[in-house]
């Protein structure tokens, strides 16, 4: 006879790789305003832009965000660096 399986050590399993991607997936935020230069804006402007992005009912401004969106990742993939990194955008030494 087989060993019965323990659901609940799976489903712990389960629960701590969902928390893994949910971290991954909150960094990969993060990096990602930061390549773009957006972490140059105050909290209040950026939540405030990606608010009218969620309401946007436009299809046709969205597409062109996406493919804008789609250059972006294209030319870092290339460059390897950030497209908006500037010496004005770079981080001041203290």
């Amino acid at each position: 006879m087989r060993k019965p399986r323990n659901i609940d050590a799976e489903l712990r399993a389960l629960a701590d790789k969902a928390k893994g991607l949910k971290a991954r997936k909150i960094t990969q935020l993060g990096e990602l305003v930061v390549a773009t230069g957006a972490d140059n804006l105050d909290a209040d402007t950026l939540a405030g832009a990606l608010l009218s992005a969620l309401e946007e009912h436009d299809a046709d401004a969205k597409e062109a965000w996406r493919r804008k969106g789609a250059a972006f990742f294209q030319h870092a993939r290339r460059s390897g660096a950030p497209r908006n990194r500037t010496p004005e955008h770079a981080p001041r030494a203290s």
